[in-house]
């Protein structure tokens, strides 16, 4: 049941976020969609054993590519759907926990918390670049 809970609440994050970010109304149920998709990836490897950041890169790679494809179909910025779609992978709360500990002196503790937390913002940009690395890649082998 809890895994229900939070594939509905990865599509309303996503799909809300994409109305916060402007996205077109056509395209907001496909916001939804993506985040939940990626949260779904980011989900199953976590029951894999693999690592938080692994799972939040491949998540992430994976939500690039259903990006791009629906900016593709629907002709939009893929921007659109790629910022909707990785809002229920960034580390907020583990951010927010991390400065709390700064704040109640538990350095140690702070410490821990603030690095994992930018791993996974910086495993969340290496996958959107490399998804786009690959679209990159496929045009260029399609052009030749």
């Amino acid at each position: 049941m809890m895994i229900i809970e939070q594939i509905v609440t990865s599509f309303i994050a996503s799909a809300a976020f994409g109305i916060l970010f402007n996205a077109p109304k056509r395209s907001l149920l496909l916001c939804g969609f993506i985040g939940t998709v990626g949260w779904i990836v980011y989900v199953l490897l976590g029951f894999t054993s693999s690592t938080t950041v692994l799972s939040t890169l491949t998540s992430t790679f994976v939500i690039g590519l259903i990006s791009l494809v629906a900016a593709k179909i629907y002709k939009t910025p893929v921007i659109i759907f790629s910022v909707a779609g990785i809002i229920p992978l960034v580390p907020g709360g583990m951010a927010y926990d991390a400065m709390r500990r700064f704040v109640e002196n538990d350095y140690n503790t702070a410490l821990q918390l603030a690095a994992q937390a930018f791993l996974i913002s910086g495993s969340i940009a290496i996958g959107l670049v490399l998804s786009e690395v690959l679209n990159q890649m496929i045009r260029k082998v399609r052009t030749s």
